[in-house]
């Protein structure tokens, strides 16, 4: 009885043993719903290699753009939730599209579970480096003799919502341009197509640094020290354009807790290594660390906060 007993102990452990390596060696995937390059991409890839030692598996980053983040993002959603697959979103993904966008294929909070919030960026107004427009208020004044056109990363997108607010609010004429992401936009406003376009700072620092685009003013609350020359919103006298983008990691809903602590606590342990803030830093990233949930009442209060903006300017996904 008793040999027999252990022979059945030892085969239940023989077959439980291949289930749990796999679970420890199972790659995790970390879809990022923009295309290579932009500040979500940049962000992700500077986390995936720390959190890989932490994790005891590989991250693989799966660059899934299209339709304002909803396709990689609804990939997520739709995963089996067992820990395997995570999502790098933002503010646009996990807030304002759930006011913009009628028939959104998921809930932004319902079919998720919130892992960690990472960092925040601050938007900056740019213009061509040949602009006759020095300062905002230049800008301002210019759009309000005669038309201005301005580019956004994508027809609804943060860039469009903040850039509408400065329209409206001060009573500019200018024309949306949108673009299918953030680096044809910056292209195209430095070669003078456009007049002006708000973009996620990390998107432009370079062009900017380079000479290449003048920011005008930068959502910040303070100036940035490798930019000294870019005034706040503040001020500019628009301090309603300091809005920051924000990005954290989510799981498909019904993922369970101990697989999304493991997660965050490896994310949130990578985050503070000193040449990731290093790196993030030189991107124009601050770090922002939130655990689960306390990114989740963070979450909750803004999607509040983007519907009423969208609400106000009445953007939408089509233009």
């Amino acid at each position: 009885m008793q040999r027999r007993t252990l022979l059945a102990s030892g085969l239940l452990a023989g077959l439980a043993m291949p289930g749990i390596a796999r679970g420890q060696t199972t790659p995790l995937r970390l879809i990022v719903p923009a295309p290579p390059g932009g500040p979500t991409d940049i962000l992700a890839r500077a986390l995936a290699d720390k959190a890989q030692a932490a994790l005891g598996r590989a991250v693989v980053v799966d660059n899934r753009a299209g339709a304002g983040g909803i396709i990689g993002t609804e990939a997520v959603a739709n995963a089996a939730p067992d820990g395997s697959t995570i999502v790098l979103g933002h503010n646009q993904t996990h807030a304002s599209n759930q006011a913009m966008v009628q028939r959104l294929p998921y809930h932004v909070v319902d079919s998720f579970v919130p892992v960690a919030k990472l960092a925040t960026v601050h938007h900056a107004l740019v213009v061509p480096a040949n602009s006759p427009s020095v300062t905002l208020a230049q800008l301002i004044a210019r759009g309000k003799r005669g038309r201005l056109t301005y580019a956004s990363s994508q027809a609804g997108s943060a860039s469009h919502v903040i850039s509408e607010t400065l329209t409206r609010r001060e009573g500019l004429d200018a024309t949306h341009v949108p673009y299918r992401g953030a680096a044809p936009a910056a292209t195209d406003t430095v070669a003078g197509i456009v007049d002006f376009y708000v973009a996620t700072f990390p998107s432009v620092a370079q062009l900017v640094r380079e000479g290449r685009l003048r920011a005008l003013e930068i959502g910040a609350p303070a100036r940035l020290p490798d930019f000294p020359g870019v005034p706040t919103a503040a001020e500019a006298a628009a301090p309603y354009l300091a809005v920051d983008a924000w990005f954290g990691l989510f799981a498909p809903a019904g993922t369970p807790e101990a697989a999304v602590k493991q997660i965050a606590d490896a994310m949130l342990a990578a985050l503070a290594e000193p040449d990731v803030g290093t790196r993030l830093a030189g991107a124009g990233f601050t770090r922002d660390a939130l655990a689960p949930a306390a990114f989740a009442a963070f979450q909750r209060a803004e999607v509040a906060r983007w519907a009423e903006m969208i609400r106000l300017t009445g953007v939408t996904m089509e233009g």
